[in-house]
């Protein structure tokens, strides 16, 4: 099977990328893929660079491509975002190594998820490679738009832009099918559910609880007739994201904890105690990052809850605004709750809910406290009487 099964339906991109591969002519250096959350930018990206390091452009069989795909190629380094943002430190030692010449492959890679999260520091290292790069080495940096706050134009100039679409629900639930296994009817089901997001709709697909949680976060509108019920609604959000959060990263914590505990001799006898006192430093270090992780999680489960809530009010926009046969909605199990909040509120306060959340979103991005954005949004939100 080819690498660029994996990318789904994106079939002008993957044309783009076969034609860089086979032709030198058309090759870069500097690549940025763009496009909206789920549309598989890094997917594409990883496709690409196991296309450059196969000698068949990409059969996906050969241990090249294997390697490449599991993250564990020689000449394939990836940074993705842990926490907040990419620090300049993460960024120079992945340039050092990418100013080698290949040791194993035919390039030298450097593969930056959500490269719109570097530091101001981190993105100046990386454009002076991208000014002087050596010769068999590319850049491959993933972003989620072209907004000059996301990617800084000095960068952006200097790469080939592959932009990305949301891919067509038929697409995803047919990837469920087949790649999955999942049933045909909740393939279709999580694939419009999710707006075509391929994550997402895997996930929504095969949990239950990623149901329930979506569940929780529809039904929240009609429940929004009194400031408390308004409160209450801002505490269940930011508990639902806090437990989610939690539960991803004490899967994570504990077992990178034992691991730099037991590098450093922690518990040794003997000479490892020595060891073991010098590594405070780095343990701590690591509790940093744990806890910015943490931090990173909570805020993109309230992100996805936003995303649906505002999804719900567009709907109901467009039910209001469409006497007959609208378009496609964006959670079309929830038409009854979107044309109930389209008799109540209108497209007009269809429109202020939507802008206020996209104001809460832009809160949580400047640091505000989960709660009392939530709390804000909520009330602007709540139901007229």
């Amino acid at each position: 099977m080819s690498v660029w099964s994996q990318v789904i339906g994106q079939e002008a991109v993957v044309a783009e990328l076969r034609a860089a591969v086979a032709d030198p002519a058309a090759m870069t250096h500097a690549w940025l893929f763009t496009g909206p959350p789920g549309s598989g930018r890094s997917v594409a990206a990883r496709a690409f660079a196991a296309a450059l390091q196969c000698p068949d452009g990409g059969d996906g069989t050969c241990h090249s491509c294997r390697t490449v795909l599991a993250g564990t190629h020689a000449d394939v380094q990836t940074v993705v975002p842990e926490g907040l943002s990419i620090g300049v430190a993460e960024v120079r030692e992945i340039v050092r190594i990418a100013g080698r010449a290949p040791s194993q492959g035919r390039w030298q890679v450097v593969l930056v998820e959500d490269a719109d999260r570097m530091t101001e520091q981190a993105s100046n290292t990386v454009l002076k490679m991208l000014e002087e790069p050596p010769a068999r080495t590319v850049f491959l940096l993933c972003a989620p738009s072209l907004h000059p706050d996301d990617v800084p134009v000095t960068i952006r100039s200097r790469c080939r832009v592959v932009g990305l679409r949301t891919p067509p629900v038929d697409a995803v639930a047919e990837v469920l099918v087949r790649r999955d296994g999942v049933d045909p009817a909740l393939a279709a089901w999580s694939a419009a559910a999710a707006a075509g997001h391929v994550g997402r709709a895997r996930r929504l697909a095969r949990d239950e609880a990623a149901r329930m949680a979506r569940k929780a976060v529809l039904d929240v509108p009609l429940k929004l007739v009194s400031l408390a019920a308004c409160l209450d609604a801002a505490d269940d959000l930011v508990g639902a994201a806090q437990e989610e959060a939690d539960e991803a990263s004490a899967a994570l914590d504990s077992a990178e904890t034992e691991a730099v505990k037991a590098s450093l001799g922690v518990g040794a006898r003997g000479p490892g105690v020595a060891a073991a006192s010098r590594g405070a430093g780095q343990l701590k270090e690591l509790e940093k990052r744990q806890k910015s992780r943490a931090t990173r999680l909570g805020r993109d489960s309230l992100d996805r809850a936003l995303v649906d809530l505002a999804g719900l009010y567009r709907d109901a926009l467009v039910l209001d605004a469409t006497a007959e046969d609208p378009p496609q909605l964006l959670h079309p199990d929830r038409r009854a709750d979107a044309a109930e909040l389209a008799r109540r509120i209108g497209a007009e306060g269809a429109l202020r809910r939507i802008d206020a959340v996209l104001e809460c979103r832009l809160a949580l991005e400047q640091n505000v406290k989960p709660r009392i954005a939530l709390e804000a949004l909520t009330v602007a939100l709540r139901l007229p009487a």
